[in-house]
């Protein structure tokens, strides 16, 4: 098979998606959109934007993620976001399920002083979003809320109270994201606590700009079920082991990893070396217009790495199917549709 045939037959591959976010999921046109509204630090213009895209490292990508962040000031910012990030995922790359890490804290009262929004208004327009593109796009959406670990216990108090007292039909999980460094994950073992308790899955980021500890601590102090990144886990056998043994999967954005500088090359990336020792892989985009890559992608890459024919690209696609935190008939139903496409 060539190269160009695997490209169209990723194209057209039923997906679906576990690490990626609601807000670094914004198109350039939604982008624009969103700062011909709220005028400011981010560009309208499609040139300017490319460029303000450009990151120079991790707290520099952090930092222009915030600035897009401050766009989403309203209800109907919220809507339009979440709607057009469907239509990206469903309309161009035949994804039809999807696990969005959504980050409330930042856009809701009193945290974001008058930007803000009251956390009813926000849920209640992500899931308008929501009903609307399953209609539309026949996408199933489901939300992670997510802890901004820069912000500290004050974040993470308020994301829990988010979860637990105004939850959402699609609240599946809860997460940790943001910078690692001078971050350490044990902090938040009882707000992971409380919302395991409360029947929400584990997904903390981890391992992206720092060591193997960091993965340890998220599986030790916050009973991790799928690490975001996991990238320096290949530089821990008995880790690796661990994840192996306990079939937890790494959620792995290879270009992300890049244009963040955790790794240098797509050469040097160690998903090979994930699968070589038994770790359950899943392949994701993270934030991918902000990264100039796609889902689809994201798997041309993988299938390189990894050396993959049109089956080892239908096993990865039900790997993420597996790892899902979706009802067993429509895994069933997902796996199915995937293991026949192209046959």
């Amino acid at each position: 098979m060539t190269v160009t045939d695997l490209t169209a037959f990723i194209a057209g591959l039923p997906k679906a998606e576990l690490h990626v976010h609601h807000v670094g999921s914004a198109s350039p046109r939604t982008v624009a959109e969103l700062a011909e509204r709220h005028p400011g630090v981010v560009p309208s213009d499609p040139d300017a934007l490319a460029k303000f895209f450009e990151f120079r490292d991790f707290a520099h990508f952090i930092e222009v993620y915030l600035a897009v962040v401050d766009l989403i000031r309203t209800p109907d910012d919220v809507r339009l976001l979440t709607y057009e990030v469907a239509r990206e995922m469903a309309v161009g790359q035949n994804i039809r399920y999807a696990e969005l890490t959504c980050t409330p804290y930042t856009s809701v009262q009193p945290h974001v002083e008058d930007k803000g929004m009251p956390i009813e208004a926000y849920s209640e327009a992500i899931e308008d979003a929501r009903v609307a593109a399953q209609r539309d796009f026949g996408i199933r959406l489901q939300w992670i809320y997510d802890i901004p670990g820069e912000s500290g216990i004050p974040a993470a108090d308020a994301t829990l109270d988010y979860a637990l007292n105004h939850p959402t039909d699609g609240l599946v999980a809860f997460g940790l994201g943001g910078p690692e460094v001078g971050v350490p994950r044990p902090q938040f073992a009882p707000h992971f606590d409380a919302a395991r308790a409360a029947g929400l899955h584990s997904v903390p980021h981890a391992g992206e700009t720092t060591g193997p500890q960091t993965i340890w601590d998220a599986l030790e102090h916050l009973g991790a079920e799928r690490i975001g990144h996991g990238t320096s886990a290949a530089q821990d056998p008995d880790l690796l082991a661990r994840l192996a043994a306990a079939g937890i999967p790494l959620e792995v954005c290879p270009s992300s990893n890049i244009a963040t500088r955790a790794v240098a090359t797509l050469a040097e990336h160690p998903i090979a070396a994930f699968r070589d020792a038994g770790v359950v892989v899943t392949v994701n985009s993270d934030d991918p217009p902000m990264f100039n890559t796609t889902l689809n992608r994201e798997y041309e890459i993988a299938a390189d790495l990894l050396r993959l024919d049109e089956q080892g690209v239908r096993d990865l696609a039900k790997a993420a199917v597996d790892a899902a935190f979706l009802d067993e008939p429509a895994k069933q139903a997902l796996r199915a549709e995937i293991e026949t496409y192209g046959t």
